[in-house]
């Protein structure tokens, strides 16, 4: 596929796996144009965070974690995070830091060590301790800033470059925006123009910016019921907004990914579901719509679409099952494709009637979607004509 200027041409061709490895070969000719490319950490940090994908948290304290981990990668996982903050109660730190540090050194030279894992701290002071402990490793890719805010922002991002330069790793920092000056009102602006600088400042170990929505609806007592998405909350939504307006330009912003998704478990429906028949019904799947809805997925993929919708990649879970609708919605499809090469053909402007005929492209005003669309192609892969969502959902869910 051809590089575009988000690429980073000059960095070492350093490559791991690629999102959908799981499938069979006959499985990926059948569904890809262009197959996804090899993850690479020496990516550009816009393209590393659009790579993300479905980003999934497993506690540090989990039994025998690093087969966990090896497991998940096994079903299609291709970026995980090892909690020590929420996941695990204050008096089993201790042993969730050494349970981390030895699942990495479990990890270290198999095919899971390829895949993008970060660890979730409590402290800036952990990022030091854990980076010291676990010393040049290839399998930490970097760290999960919790609580992220004007406060605390240089001395956790300095923190993470300082760990970089002492183990001769490029380690990322993913900071998660949940604090109450972001989401209150009267502070929200002040904080999010002040991280935008310090953000800016850091951009070469940013791959992405993480909203923590659950602790965003916590400062007002609410918990989101499943029949809902985030954006139906719109004390949540509004923070939201805010966040991918000030971070998430397309004029030198960062990568911001999309919200936790809760549920996974079936329960009694007070609305009906949100899935259309005809997509699995062309594609023969209608068993597989009837399941999807039985355990929630159907307001997981509306959330996802309201995600792209609003700005946003990739998205926090805490489920596998998760991770194949997360991905099969992140893939670039025939259309999105021709689109996009449609639009960067020229630089002169004007408009055009989209091969697919059924639109009209507007040569600079779609130029920056049609980049990110090159940048989703890089990583989850361009699907052949006809290819849907429901294609790739069910083959990925029957591979995992």
């Amino acid at each position: 596929m051809t590089a575009t200027a988000s690429e980073d041409t000059t960095a070492p061709a350093v490559e791991g796996p690629a999102h959908f490895h799981h499938l069979a070969e006959d499985t990926l000719q059948r569904l890809f144009l262009h197959r996804p490319e090899p993850i690479s950490q020496f990516w550009d940090a816009r393209r590393l965070g659009v790579a993300l994908g479905a980003t999934l948290y497993v506690p540090a304290t989990r039994p025998n974690l690093a087969e966990v981990i090896s497991r998940r990668f096994a079903s299609g996982v291709m970026t995980m995070v090892i909690d020590l903050e929420d996941a695990v109660a204050d008096h089993e730190e201790p042993a969730a830091i050494a349970s981390a540090i030895a699942a990495i050194a479990e990890l270290e030279g198999t095919p899971a060590g390829q895949m993008l894992l970060f660890v979730r701290v409590r402290t800036a002071e952990q990022i030091e301790t854990i980076a010291s402990l676990t010393g040049g490793s290839d399998v930490l890719t970097g760290f999960v800033i919790p609580k992220f805010d004007a406060h605390n922002a240089i001395h956790a991002l300095q923190a993470v470059r300082t760990a970089g330069t002492a183990t001769g790793r490029h380690l990322w920092a993913m900071p998660v925006l949940e604090s109450a000056a972001i989401v209150h009102r009267e502070t929200r602006d002040d904080q999010l123009s002040l991280l935008s600088s310090h953000l800016d400042e850091y951009r070469d170990i940013v791959p992405a910016v993480r909203i923590g929505a659950t602790d965003m609806c916590g400062l007002f007592g609410i918990r989101r019921d499943r029949d809902l998405t985030i954006y139906d909350v719109r004390v949540a939504a509004d923070a939201i907004a805010s966040v991918v307006n000030h971070l998430g330009r397309a004029d030198g912003g960062h990568v911001i990914t999309g919200p936790v998704w809760e549920y996974f478990a079936d329960h009694e429906r007070r609305f009906a579901p949100t899935l259309r028949h005809t997509p699995f019904r062309d594609h023969d799947a209608v068993w597989f719509r009837q399941e999807l809805v039985s355990r929630d997925m159907d307001g997981l993929l509306r959330e996802i679409a309201l995600d792209r919708a609003n700005g946003m990649n990739g998205k926090t879970v805490i489920h596998p099952r998760h991770v194949a609708p997360v991905h099969a919605l992140s893939a670039v499809t025939h259309e999105e494709y021709h689109d996009a090469l449609d639009v960067l053909a020229t630089e002169a402007g004007g408009v055009a009637r989209s091969s697919y005929g059924n639109k009209m492209n507007e040569m600079k005003p779609h130029r920056n979607w049609a980049n990110r669309v090159m940048d989703r192609a890089a990583a989850f892969g361009v699907t052949n004509s006809g290819i849907s969502f429901v294609d790739l959902l069910t083959a990925a869910d029957v591979a995992a």
